[in-house]
């Protein structure tokens, strides 16, 4: 299963979050329509992996055979399933023996999920998997709370070095959050991405990617390949 959003849902003008001491994190991202793509089961390769305005998240050889590209939201519960419980298996067999390359893409589905990336994010590239893996571990602290998520995502923060000046600069850096929009934006009227998880392995579409049998059955024929 994968979390989904369609027309003009998903990310709203608001204010995201109270700060200590009642000053506001305001994350305001409008109405972003997706004006998706027809659902392929394919992209191009060289459209797919095109520079965009941010670094690329990537673990593995730049020259790997096999490029996973994973969009994901931080705030869905799909997307925790599989950083907690199969992509560890992924990693073990192909990313650290070095045949794959991994790269993961914000597709925020909401404003909350925003504020995630963008954490992720000002925590510097070289830190930024290992942020991203404490939040999807974390998950139920923050991602579900009917209260106040601040304390908890502070607290992630604070283990990753931020101080509280940092997290609240973070999460009021406009031009970065412009970056993560246009490029779920891309992702959704280029390739055609309206649901999370959604993996392309060498172009080829993967929705849900449930197990690490799913991805063998598309990764292992094009290792072995001639």
């Amino acid at each position: 299963m994968t979390h989904s959003v369609s027309g003009t849902e998903g990310i709203c003008r608001r204010t995201l979050l109270a700060g200590a001491g009642g000053a506001a994190l305001a994350l305001s991202l409008g109405i972003v329509p997706l004006h998706s793509a027809l659902a392929a089961d394919s992209v191009p390769m060289d459209e797919l992996m095109k520079p965009g305005e941010l670094s690329e998240l990537a673990l593995g050889p730049a020259d790997a055979k096999v490029v996973v590209v994973e969009y994901a939201s931080m705030t869905c519960g799909h997307c925790a399933r599989f950083h907690t419980t199969v992509f560890p298996e992924l990693k073990e067999k192909y990313i650290d023996t070095n045949k794959i390359r991994f790269v993961m893409r914000e597709f925020p589905l909401d404003n909350l999920a925003a504020a995630a990336s963008m954490l992720a994010r000002c925590s510097g590239d070289d830190k930024a998997f290992a942020m991203i893996n404490v939040l999807f571990d974390r998950h139920a602290d923050w991602a579900y709370v009917k209260s106040n998520p601040v304390p908890a995502l502070m607290d992630i923060a604070k283990q990753a070095g931020f101080t509280q000046e940092s997290f609240e600069a973070c999460l009021k850096d406009n031009d970065l959050l412009e970056k993560i929009k246009r490029g779920r934006e891309r992702a959704a009227s280029v390739f055609g991405v309206t649901s999370t998880p959604t993996f392309f392995i060498n172009g080829t579409k993967l929705t849900g990617g449930n197990s690490l049998e799913d991805f063998s059955k598309i990764i292992d024929p094009i290792l072995n390949a001639g």
